[in-house]
């Protein structure tokens, strides 16, 4: 029995993508016979990381009864090569958002012989009320080697990271929003753009928060990431991010109304509802204030941050993958 994973035609790899990759990886070097299926000659391909998995070209798939094809749920159409075969054919589904969305006309997840894996307990959840079916967790990981704290102490201006490709107008809605409220000369937005992962990580170091503005999430990676450099976390959820958010305020504005999985730690940001631009702003000025007044709310939110951030590790995905694809 092999494992195949379809890798999407991309010109650069995404936070799925990555997270495809690694799984991919892991099953590797544990020796399981796996391969990523490349749709596309031009397209990404992983390169440059010790013991990768191969990569199998799409016209060379060979799939029989018995072998595993995995194929994220933006790509119904790539299911066919499993479905043709009599594989066992999963859906791995990273975004809520994408679940209906590329199924052909007239076909229902009901009609297809596929199970379901889920990037989150929000996603997991998203899954059994819409189509009915249980989908267990394959959370992704962070690298701790790349993401970790600095030795250098935070000072001066408060930094405020962001990603303007999330969303970029309701980016720039919350920051006009806070100028209006507390000054144009509060805080100094820190863009991250353009940059690899270790360029992210240290930009995240040096910087005292982290504002988040992307919507709709599966479990996104970003906030996971700077919580792991040292950052107080703000904004949006993306739905998905509540697999690990917790309000770190007494009164928040906001409270999920579906239910949340038991974790191991307490509040580790300051969220708002997805696209609420007023509470973002909101949130973002009592995150600023936190830090301005090196408040014990604040020591305590980026010590829950942490073990969040630790409970993401390259070490609880590769049980989780091996638990699940062995």
């Amino acid at each position: 029995m092999k494992t195949c994973i379809f890798l999407p035609p991309v010109s650069k790899p995404t936070g799925g993508i990555t997270v495809l990759r690694q799984i991919a990886d892991i099953l590797h070097a544990a020796g399981r016979e796996t391969y990523l299926v490349a749709r596309d000659r031009g397209g990404w391909r992983p390169g440059g990381l010790k013991d990768e998995a191969p990569v199998l070209e799409w016209d060379d798939l060979q799939l029989a009864p018995g072998d595993r094809w995995l194929v994220p749920e933006g790509w119904v159409n790539a299911l066919a090569p499993g479905l043709d075969s009599g594989a066992d054919c999963i859906s791995y589904v990273q975004n809520w958002a994408y679940l209906f969305s590329s199924l052909p006309q007239g076909v229902t997840w009901d009609r297809l012989p596929v199970r379901f894996f889920s990037v989150s307990d929000p996603v997991r959840q998203f899954i059994a009320e819409t189509v009915g079916r249980n989908a267990p967790e394959l959370r992704p990981g962070i690298d701790p080697e790349i993401f970790h704290q600095g030795a250098a102490a935070r000072n001066g201006k408060i930094r405020v990271a962001y990603m303007p490709r999330k969303n970029k107008s309701l980016a720039a809605q919350i920051i006009a929003a806070f100028e209006a409220r507390c000054g144009r000369e509060r805080v100094r937005w820190v863009p991250v753009q353009g940059m690899d992962a270790f360029g992210v990580a240290d930009t995240l170091r040096n910087s005292h928060i982290f504002l988040m503005t992307g919507f709709p999430e599966g479990c996104p990676l970003p906030p996971l990431e700077a919580m792991a450099c040292g950052c107080l976390c703000t904004g949006f959820s993306g739905y998905g991010g509540w697999d690990y958010m917790r309000q770190a305020e007494a009164a928040p504005r906001f409270i999920p109304w579906w239910p949340l999985r038991d974790v191991s730690w307490g509040g580790n940001g300051i969220w708002s509802a997805d696209g609420d631009v007023l509470d973002a702003a909101l949130c973002l000025e009592t995150a600023v204030k936190w830090w301005e007044g090196q408040t014990p709310e604040l020591a305590e939110t980026l010590e829950n941050a942490r073990l969040t951030a630790a409970a993401y590790s390259p070490q609880a995905q590769r049980e989780a993958v091996l638990r699940l694809l062995s």
